[in-house]
């Protein structure tokens, strides 16, 4: 093992926690870390473990000059407290517990706007539209065990992102289908943002209240159980509900480029929807994408990207410590 300079990514969602080993330099490394957040009661249990990983891996003694963290949650404070899980710590603890020369804590989807940047013609599968125009804005949303929006604007150096927590504005429900859900679950909730329907719980809430509305008893309790029985097509409450979160995600995406006059181009990003890929595309999004009003025709020429890349977060803190 040798000294040398090298930094450390990671991607914190509020199920996993993934991290990337690097040159410096570098915006990709064959040396990655998968761990699950429940199984560490704090963050700082699992930073121990994963430098002996690390070192044993890739030959990295000593500790990271850089380290950027992108996290499920609010990033520009000194304490920071995650959305979707029961992890916390403070930037100050962060800095002694690496003993790093630079600390970088962004907003999850920042760094997927980061790695949108980087992004090949194979990283991702085009939803309808046309061609994105250049130098206009770029909108991103995803779901995982949240759900995150972010955007691109360009400028003459380059290009900014808008970190949002635009996954916790309220559900706008259309068709009665999705009224309906939305009266169902705001018996639990009082409040329904997007991300209780837009997310991977999101699902199994949407599922939920299929069942509550058909005077069924739901039996399927995670979202790969809802989503392999869609798929199968063996439980129609299942099917009811893929088909609700896909034409809600299709509405809130249109909601967005609206918003940001996106004719850059959609994208929709994070690990649940590239499961079940096909059934997306196939899926009512892009009709309720297009449906609004008098703007229709503004909507039907901007094109949708589904991003298949694994480890966007991880490729997006890399460059934004390589812009910083």
């Amino acid at each position: 093992m040798t000294e040398q300079r090298w930094n450390l990514v990671a991607d914190i969602g509020g199920t996993n926690a993934r991290f990337a080993a690097l040159h410096e330099g570098q915006l990709e490394s064959e040396f990655e870390f998968y761990h699950s957040v429940e199984e560490y009661p704090q963050f700082s249990d699992l930073i121990i473990k994963l430098r002996d990983e690390i070192a044993l891996a890739t030959g990295f003694v000593g500790a990271p000059h850089s380290v950027c963290l992108a996290v499920a949650c609010p990033a520009d404070v000194e304490h920071v407290s995650f959305t979707n899980s029961h992890w916390e710590f403070t930037k100050t603890h962060l800095l002694e517990w690496f003993d790093c020369q630079e600390l970088v804590v962004i907003n999850d989807f920042e760094a997927v706007a980061h790695g949108i940047t980087e992004l090949g013609a194979d990283d991702c599968i085009k939803i309808g539209g046309g061609e994105p125009q250049a130098h206009k804005p770029i909108g991103i949303l995803g779901a995982g065990t949240g759900l995150g929006m972010a955007a691109l604007i360009s400028h003459s150096d380059g290009y900014h992102v808008l970190d949002t927590e635009g996954g916790h504005a309220d559900f706008a429900p259309v068709g009665q289908r999705q009224m309906d859900v939305l009266t169902c679950l705001r018996q639990n909730f009082k409040r329904v943002s997007l991300e209780r329907v837009l997310s991977g719980k999101g699902i199994v809430n949407i599922y939920n209240a299929i069942c509550q509305m058909e005077g069924t008893d739901p039996t399927l309790t995670t979202p790969p159980d809802v989503v392999t029985a869609a798929l199968a097509n063996s439980n129609p409450q299942a099917l009811t509900a893929l088909d609700t979160f896909c034409e809600s995600m299709g509405a809130a995406a249109g909601n967005l480029a609206l918003t940001l006059g996106a004719r850059g181009g959609i994208y929709i990003a994070g690990g649940v929807v590239p499961r079940f890929s096909e059934f997306f595309v196939n899926s009512g999004f892009r009709e309720k994408f297009e449906d609004k009003g008098r703007f229709a025709s503004y909507l039907q020429p901007i094109p949708v990207y589904l991003v298949t890349r694994n480890n966007l977060g991880l490729l997006g803190a890399a460059k934004k410590l390589q812009n910083t």
